[in-house]
């Protein structure tokens, strides 16, 4: 396994991470502690969740999974969404802030987060705010470092000029969508964190599972995949995408890899991405996110990627 620092941090992840938002819905307990060893063998360290994964139980799953082992780890989950009826019961106010990190810390069965990511802008709550009660865990020893997640480039520039100018704890990554067939962040978002030193930590970076070659066009998506019935893989199920694939395909192929690796490969040759997102409902995933690690694209091979993407 290969490790980059978390931004400008000084904090060590593993350049592939693990994805757990199946873990206590799709994936039982004892699938999450198998993928979990097995990930934790195979020198993953970076394990990302959030209060609403599964309701909950994906943080309760981990919780267990880590028993005598969490110096082993560095967990990442998340507020914002959701989690009551009630009013405050959503957004990144310091009464939510507060209530969440308290709840998170009790379903992980752990005495920190080391890193506590805002799940997504609070057009409703003050910046400053939101900023201060994380400063305010930090302080308390509750989180380590803090992160965002879905911000555009001019929420998290504010954001984290904000903390500069107020002396108080910065964000150090975030969160974006951003794989081969979703490029967006590439305009603002990363010459953003290129410059403030950002960390970036993509998510779906294999579209549903559609860069992993298993959806092939005019046939019916495999029995069991998200291509049955995912809208979202649908989306990239077109005539020129399924080009695009087949070309990507053979230039894996002639180097001994696999469509999995240079997804996450091309993902790795931006430099401030610090850990790529992978889910995993499998063991057989885990080992599969992880075999490409040491594939370090040269200019010539990323330009000749993104030819095929550009077309």
């Amino acid at each position: 396994m290969l490790y980059r620092n978390l931004g400008k941090s000084g904090l060590k992840v593993s350049v592939v991470g693990l994805g757990t938002n199946q873990f206590g819905g799709k994936v039982d307990q004892a699938g999450t502690q198998n993928i979990i060893d097995a990930a934790i063998d195979r020198g993953v360290n970076f394990l990302d969740t959030a209060d609403v994964y599964q309701g909950g139980h994906s943080e309760e799953n981990i919780g267990k999974a880590l028993k005598g082992k969490r110096e082993k780890v560095i967990i990442a989950t998340k507020v914002f969404f959701k989690v009551g009826e009630g009013p405050n019961d959503l957004g990144a106010s310091r009464k939510h802030i507060f209530d969440g990190i308290d709840a998170s810390l009790k379903r992980l069965d752990t005495d920190y987060i080391d890193l506590y990511q805002i799940h997504r802008w609070d057009e409703n709550t003050p910046i400053e705010e939101t900023l201060l009660a994380l400063n305010d865990l930090v302080r308390a020893g509750k989180v380590r470092y803090i992160g965002a997640s879905n911000f555009s480039s001019w929420q998290l520039t504010l954001a984290n000029t904000i903390a500069e100018k107020s002396w108080v704890t910065p964000f150090v990554s975030i969160q974006p969508h951003y794989h081969m067939f979703e490029r967006g962040i590439e305009s603002e978002l990363i010459p953003a964190c290129n410059y403030m030193g950002i960390g970036i930590l993509p998510y779906f970076p294999l579209a549903g599972g559609f860069l992993t070659g298993k959806y092939k066009n005019d046939q019916e998506a495999p029995a069991g995949s998200r291509g049955e019935s995912s809208e979202y893989v649908h989306k990239y199920m077109t005539p020129s995408n399924y080009s695009k694939l087949g070309d990507l395909t053979a230039f894996s192929e002639e180097r001994g890899r696999t469509l999995t690796g240079l997804a996450h490969a091309w993902l790795l040759a931006q430099p401030m991405v610090s850990s790529v997102i992978s889910g995993a409902t499998k063991v057989d995933h885990v080992i599969s996110n992880t075999a490409a690690v040491d594939w370090s694209l040269s200019p010539e091979e990323y330009r000749f990627v993104n030819e095929i993407l550009d077309r």
